[in-house]
């Protein structure tokens, strides 16, 4: 005989669901709490921009070999390096507040998991933050062997200079552009956990996955060129293969979970 199921199940409670103005409310305050963390943040990054600035030309230092690099930058608009900062500065606040960012993300998602799956809060802000972190870092270090094969384009006969904002727009879209793109694992498993997608529809799918993985790479990679577009697909390309065993385990252990309830 089937056990009856208690109202402390660990299923997401049916009678407790909040109504549509209750989500858009909720979503406002969250969004209002992100903005505020976001300025602080950009305060902060403001006030931190010359020595970030140095660390990001750093790139361009290692493949000229030339420490004073930074005189070679040029302006050609008086509001150009005024604008740029705050470019920065903002890029800056969101990367400072993003676990904050995830936090709130997360805490708006989960009431319509279940309440073990609940509990995945801190896994969820690390990895991603983490993530993030990794794929900037990699945009980073892969940004001088870009650089260098963008610079060959030229040839020897053209004498390569930047204006701080080309340069800096560069690195800084490169290091979000792969920060987003190491993110790829999360979403993923996040559609498994929320039953959208399931393991063996990803593996069925993988051919075309990758396939759509190098197009996205290529579309979201600012420099275009192939070894950016490697730089993030390949580790795109693992992390889905990863995310299929991840999901399997997600999957059975709700699987199991409901067995147990259901007995």
């Amino acid at each position: 005989m089937a056990k009856t199921i208690s109202p402390e199940s660990d299923a997401p409670p049916a009678d407790g669901r909040m109504s549509l103005m209750d989500h858009l409310v909720e979503l406002r305050t969250r969004l209002i709490r992100c903005a505020i963390a976001v300025a602080i943040g950009a305060a902060v990054g403001w006030v931190a921009y010359f020595p970030v600035l140095d660390i990001l030309r750093q790139p361009l230092v290692e493949l000229s070999g030339d420490p004073n690099i930074k005189e070679q930058f040029q302006s050609f608009d008086p509001l150009e390096l005024f604008l740029l900062r705050i470019q920065v500065s903002a890029y800056l606040g969101i990367a400072l507040t993003m676990p904050f960012l995830l936090w709130q993300l997360w805490a708006f998602i989960s009431p319509g998991l279940y309440k073990n799956e609940r509990r995945y809060a801190s896994a969820f802000v690390f990895s991603a933050t983490l993530l993030f972190i990794g794929g900037a870092a990699v945009a980073y270090y892969t940004l001088p062997a870009a650089l260098g094969f963008l610079q060959s384009m030229g040839g020897e006969q053209v004498e390569i200079q930047y204006t701080a904002k080309s340069y800096i727009t560069l690195i800084t879209y490169m290091m979000v552009a792969f920060g987003v793109g190491f993110q790829f694992p999360i979403v993923l498993v996040f559609l498994q956990l929320l039953g959208i997608v399931k393991p063996q529809q990803l593996r069925d799918f993988r051919r075309f996955g990758i396939v759509i993985i190098f197009v996205v790479a290529a579309v979201i990679t600012p420099s275009a060129d192939p070894i950016s577009l490697f730089a993030l697909s390949v580790p795109m390309v693992i992390f889905y293969e990863i995310s299929i065993v991840i999901g399997r385990i997600i999957v059975g252990r709700r699987a199991a979970a409901e067995a147990g309830a259901g007995a």
